[in-house]
């Protein structure tokens, strides 16, 4: 067994859980991260959304009271029906999208320029849900929300496609521009993660299988089970950082990050088209 690609691995791992659920892209730290250590090819993109299965596991472990109460009233109780309906509902728009776009969105927008941009932006579209009032909240809990909110949320999730944006970043922020609280806002995305990162991991396998072999299984154990750590501990933070801080300082990192990229694209150092 190679120990180096095996630290590879597991430091891949790391980031991916560390910055999955947070709004700064994981996608951008992974290719960066990748980069770095020389974890690029075909089977490393695989290997990058595969792992994404490890940090949703670390969701369910922490939502798992939330998460097994609604399956044991599903047939009988109309409020976890109405949950269950709208994390179904904000999953689907991801779906549609990425089956009919995927494709194109890979070609043509994984571009420095792109990525960038998305962090810059992304960065200020934050201070500026940061700066609404809070009589602008309407939702204080995901309980409240209706099936248009989280086909709202769902939309929005939507422009996470676009690499540098952050699935996170933009149903986190996107939910709170639409009047949820920081809290709702936050576990809604978590909720909502479940299944779609879960069925763009499985896709991603299923897709890409002919890349892979038994001999990989101990390369993305450790992968899963670094980002199951790194995530469980990331996700249990933010929880508690969001009692009492709002997303600024992600913003400055955003706009931060995207200065890295233009250095790094401009100077031939790294290949954000990965």
């Amino acid at each position: 067994m190679d120990l180096i690609l095996l630290a590879k691995v597991a430091l891949m791992g790391v980031v991916e859980g560390l910055t999955e659920f947070l709004p700064i892209s994981s996608t951008g730290h992974l290719i960066l991260a990748g980069a770095l250590l020389g974890f690029d090819d075909e089977k490393a993109k695989v290997f990058d959304i595969a792992i994404q299965t490890g940090a949703i596991l670390a969701v369910i472990l922490v939502y798992w009271a939330r998460l097994r109460d609604t399956l044991v009233q599903l047939p009988t109780q109309r409020q976890a029906q109405r949950f269950a309906l709208n994390v179904a509902i904000g999953f689907l728009p991801a779906v549609v999208l990425g089956l009919l776009a995927g494709k194109a969105i890979k070609a043509h927008l994984f571009t420095p320029t792109v990525v960038a941009t998305t962090f810059i932006l992304g960065g200020f579209v934050i201070l500026w849900a940061e700066r609404r009032p809070a009589s602008s909240v309407r939702v204080d809990d995901v309980d409240q929300m209706t099936p248009w909110d989280a086909l709202k949320v769902g939309l929005v999730q939507c422009l996470a496609m676009v690499p540098g944006t952050s699935r996170s970043g933009a149903t986190i922020i996107g939910g709170m521009l639409m009047g949820l609280s920081r809290r709702a806002a936050t576990d809604f995305s978590f909720y909502l993660a479940i299944p779609t990162l879960i069925g763009a991991g499985v896709y991603s396998l299923y897709k890409e299988r002919a890349l892979l072999s038994a001999a990989d299984l101990p390369l993305f154990g450790v992968g899963l089970l670094m980002s199951f750590l790194s995530a469980w501990l990331c996700v249990r933070w933010l929880l508690r950082y969001i009692a009492s801080h709002n997303f600024v300082v992600f913003a400055w990192y955003r706009i931060a990050f995207g200065l890295v990229v233009l250095a790094t694209a401009w100077g031939g150092w790294i290949d954000w088209r990965g």
